[in-house]
Order: C-alpha cells, then structure tokens, then sequence
C-alpha cells in the first residue's frame, strides 16, 4: 500500500464524502467523487432535508484530521444546554454536562458541505463532479454505472477502488443486497414517527426571537418539537409526530385549521413566532425516520460502504454526521497502519468500526424516548441535576451518559452505551428507593453511583452483554 498513485471513486459528495475525499486527497491518493444532485455551492437543494445538524466533539476531529478546525468554527453557533419548553410557556435550561467547556454547536449543513467541498477541490488529484447519479455497481470487477442529469446519457467508471457515502439510499449498499453474491445482512427499521422541517424567521431587527445558545426542546409524551439556531437569527423548527397515532398526526393534519389548533394547544408559545407556520407546513414534506444496519461493508478489496450508507440512524442523539466523520479519522487511522492491501484495509475498518456505529444507533433511538418524554419528568429532571453537580464537582470522575457519548470522543460508541447505560440505571433505581437525592453531599453520592454502576455492568459481564 505504499502506492499512492491508485485511483478511488467516491460515490457521494455530501458531508461524509467530501471530508473523505479531501483527507485521501491530502493524502496523495487521485479522488474521483460522483455526485447525483447538482452543485450545492451554486443552487439552493435544502428541501426537506435537516438544514442544521448538532456538530460536536467527534465531527471536530475529523475537521482537526484535515486542518479545518478554525474555519469551521466559524460557522458554528454554540447550544450550551436544551431549553425545555412547557405547555403553559414556561422554560428551564438543562446544561448538556456541568462543566462550561462542553456544549454541543449548531451548523449550517449546506455551509459546512461548500467549505469541505471547496477545500477538496484545492487537491489537484481531486476531481468532482454534480448531476452524475449512480445506478449500479459492479462490486466484482470494480466498476459503477452513472448517469448524467443534464443530457441523460450514462456512462460506466472503473477504479482501483469505489468507497460509497451515498447516504441512506445507497446505490451500492443496493448492489450488494441485489447482487446475491456473497452473505450480505441488511435491516431497515423505521420509527412509527416522521418530520417536518420548519422556521422561527429572525426578528424585525435581525435578531433572535428566542434565546440564542440552547437547543430548544417542546416534549409532549409522543411527540416533540425542537428548534436549532441559524447564523442569521432564525432557528430550524422539526415536528416530530406519528404518522397515524394520537389526536394529532400526520396523517390527519390536512387543513390550515387543524394545524393551527394543534399548535395552539401543544406549542403556543413556539405559534407566537412562528406565523409562517401554516405555509411552512404544507410546503415542506413529511420524511420518516429510519435505521440502517447492514453487513458486511466492503466486498474483497473492491468496494466499501461508509457513512450513512453503512449505517444511517436517527437524529435523536445529533450524533449521525459526527458519527460519519468519525468513520473517516478511523479509516485514516487504519491507513496509517501500513497494511498490505486494501481487504486486509477493510476488514480492519470495519472490525473496528462496526461495533460502534451499531451502539450509537441504539442510543440514538434511546434518546428519542428521553427527549420526547422523560425530559419533562420530575425524577429524570432530579437524575440531571445530580448529574450537573457531579460533573462539576468532579470534573474527572463522573461523565453522564450524554457526555461520554458527545464530548469524550477517545471512547468508542459502545463503550460510552454500556457505561452510559449503567450509571442512568444506577442514579434512576437509586432516586427511586430514596437511596440518594439532590440534596445529599455530593462527594457520598458520587461514591453510591460509582458502586451502584460498577455493580451493574458486572452483572452485564456475567450475563454476557459486555
């Protein structure tokens, strides 16, 4: 693998493949990446899809990895905290971890996929292109069909090697189930809940009409809003609802009138800034919610899946593009290890890759939960302020699951679940048998928790879970 003169295509321009490209490309490698949708640098193509992600502590070391760390700062808006709104308008902040360091940053997806996008094309030995969809691979002979948007003609590429991060409908992922070829396991789970996009638009004056630096959180029980800020004071509101369950839901919002009333019994303080809810609503689509879980990622040495198109999960946990970025530190790591051919390259990756991207993905949908419901629960409402104080005070001895998951990015998904697991297991049986509350000294809680968990994740051991 010393040859660096070898050819990968790329299939996928978004935020995974572009960093990918950019990262092989500095690292000497020629890049040809193929993208179906036009050039986001040069026409609007947001519609429908998440127009802010939560970036934190994992995506940044992919943007360390390739020098980007400064410019990207810039783009984003920090959330120190979820602001918990009430029926009646009330708020409360809940801090994503007692020490003032760690919080969580809203971005622009468009903006951060142009900069990764123009930073890769700097690379003389990177070359994308728009409009080119992928329809097929040949995963035996290396080889991947496109077509082109603009004069419909196809056209076939081969390479030394095809990496997708094609996202969630992967032409590839596709392939490999249709192909037959080999022992390929594929599972598709959908949430009985959707989304809608929609927007607080800035003030008059271009501020914000709500506070700025939060993660803004509406939970209902079975469903949910949350809104996101944007650099130009407005935030990006997502309905989360059933399609068929409850008073209310997709299926059954149909009229103006309906829609308004939902939100004047469930939102009203969200309704009161948002008079464009109406049109937002019936413009924008509805989108499930999915994970993705499938193996293996790669064929021989030939082609290998990447991103969302090996593991696509639900946004509960803002982890989804962290966890892409992520992928590609790990594949750049296992290059650095000098193995001799791209299979051996493969089964590296995903050996040590897989285990993790499954764990985020359960947790992701854990959170779902957690953030449609139990946040407004006064004994999960306790477990954070416990978990505050621990964190505070003791800043290396206690992490909560939230924070060993986004900010402790030297520990690997899983094992941020299974602890993560345990310690809410611990605080919740404990609060519930009176054994600790916020009001005890902290230092003799901190000791009934480290007991309580450890105790747990031996029985996890014993029963074979860790």
């Amino acid at each position: 693998m010393k040859e660096k003169k070898q050819n990968i295509l790329i299939i996928g321009a978004g935020l995974c493949g572009s960093l990918l490209a950019l990262r092989l490309g500095q690292r000497g490698y020629n890049v040809t990446v193929y993208e179906k949708r036009p050039d986001l640098r040069k026409v609007d193509i947001s519609a429908g899809r998440s127009i802010n992600l939560a970036f934190s502590d994992r995506g940044n070391k992919g943007m360390k990895l390739v020098g980007l760390e400064e410019k990207v700062k810039k783009l984003c808006i920090p959330m120190n905290g979820r602001m918990i709104h009430d029926k009646e308008g009330n708020t409360f902040m809940s801090n994503y971890s007692g020490r003032d360091y760690e919080y969580i940053n809203s971005i622009s997806r468009e903006d951060l996929n142009a900069l990764l996008l123009t930073e890769a094309e700097k690379h003389e030995n990177v070359k994308i292109h728009f409009n080119k969809g992928c329809k097929h691979v040949d995963f035996e002979n290396t080889t991947a069909e496109f077509k082109d948007y603009v004069d419909n003609s196809e056209f076939k590429e081969d390479a030394d090697v095809i990496i997708a991060t094609d996202g969630a409908g992967s032409a590839l992922r596709k392939s490999y189930y249709l192909g037959k070829k080999f022992l390929f396991s594929f599972s598709q789970d959908y949430l009985t809940h959707g989304y809608k996009e929609l927007s607080i638009l800035p003030a008059e004056n271009g501020g914000y009409k709500t506070f700025k630096n939060a993660l803004h959180i509406w939970p209902r029980g079975d469903f949910m809003i949350i809104a996101l800020p944007n650099l130009d004071g407005s935030f990006t509101v997502t309905l989360f609802l059933s399609y068929d369950e409850g008073e209310y839901n997709f299926n059954n919002l149909t009229t103006p009138e309906i829609v308004t009333e939902f939100f004047q019994k469930e939102f009203p303080d969200a309704l009161e800034i948002m008079p464009n809810l109406v049109d937002d609503f019936f413009e924008n689509p509805t989108a499930p919610l999915g994970t993705i879980k499938c193996s293996p990622w790669h064929y021989k040495g030939n082609t290998l899946l990447m991103g969302d198109s090996a593991h696509a999960i639900v946004p509960f946990y803002g982890q989804g593009m962290n966890a892409s970025f992520e992928d590609v530190v790990e594949f750049d790591a296992v290059l650095d290890e000098g193995l001799d051919n791209w299979e051996a390259i493969f089964k590296a990756y995903e050996k040590r890759r897989k285990k993790d991207t499954d764990a985020i993905a359960d947790l992701a949908i854990d959170n779902f939960h957690e953030m449609k419901d139990h946040v407004g629960q006064a004994i999960f409402q306790e477990k954070r302020k416990i978990e505050m104080a621990l964190e505070k005070e003791f800043p290396e001895d206690y992490s909560s699951k939230y924070s060993l998951v986004t900010f402790n990015e030297d520990i690997g998904y899983r094992e941020a679940m299974l602890r993560g697991r345990a310690q809410d297991k611990a605080i919740l049986n404990m609060l519930s048998d009176n054994v600790i509350s916020a009001e005890d000294d902290i230092k003799d809680v901190l000791e009934k928790v480290k007991e309580e968990t450890e105790a747990i994740l031996e029985d996890d051991r014993i029963a074979g879970l860790y």
